[in-house]
């Protein structure tokens, strides 16, 4: 039997990777792979470059080294396909103060293709956050905020997932949520890219990324 077509295989593959903010160096030849299922969890002192890694995995800021392939291709080649499998949550809650939390994610559904109200009051239930529904975001308080963003997960379809502090301003029930929703997408055959400072509650072993002088991919 001949081996599976690479471009169907759902791989994120990083080789010598060079990641600069401004004139300095914060990333240096790093190289890694996440598979379906799996999860990389990003760790390092603040300011070590796991947002800039990211940002530059979801093709918002191009690497000063180094090639990146989804499914054996350079995702830059065809940047609408990759973002059509890519979700990513920066450590912004990214939502428009003066829409409420339900017109937030109808917005953002829409953008995707999808606008299922019923699935959006479903992923604000997931997220405690059912009573705010109707409320313009700008009158949410920072964890309530954080968890209307975080409802996106419970809506996403995409395959990768590239998080950054997903965790921020909740308390033990909403990283457990979290955690959750994450292991769900990983059984479901997607992929995670996290960057978090609170270890996350899975049911599956992470491997983990230290950033630092010398990054090193750990089982």
């Amino acid at each position: 039997m001949p081996p599976p077509d690479a471009t169907h295989l759902p791989t994120l593959n990083v080789d010598d990777l060079c990641v600069w903010r401004g004139d300095i160096r914060l990333i240096d030849g790093l190289s890694f792979s996440v598979a379906a299922g799996e999860l990389l969890w990003l760790r390092g002192d603040n300011g070590i470059g796991k947002t800039s890694l990211l940002r530059v995995l979801a093709g918002f800021a191009p690497p000063e080294r180094g090639a990146l392939r989804w499914r054996g291709a350079d995702p830059g080649a065809d940047p609408s396909a990759w973002r059509s499998e890519l979700l990513y949550l920066g450590h912004l809650d990214a939502l428009k103060r003066d829409l409420t939390a339900r017109e937030n994610l109808a917005s953002d559904a829409a953008l995707r293709g999808a606008a299922d109200g019923t699935a959006i009051d479903s992923a604000l239930a997931t997220l405690a956050v059912a009573r705010c529904a109707d409320l313009p975001v700008a009158q949410l308080s920072a964890g309530q905020r954080r968890r209307v963003a975080l409802a996106r997960l419970a809506l996403s379809q995409a395959t990768v997932w590239l998080l950054d502090e997903p965790t921020t301003h909740l308390d033990a029930d909403g990283q457990g949520v979290v955690g959750r929703l994450i292991d769900r997408h990983l059984g479901r055959g997607g992929l995670a890219v996290v960057a978090s400072h609170h270890a996350l509650e899975l049911a599956r072993p992470a491997r983990t990324l230290e950033l630092g002088a010398r990054p090193r991919v750990a089982a």
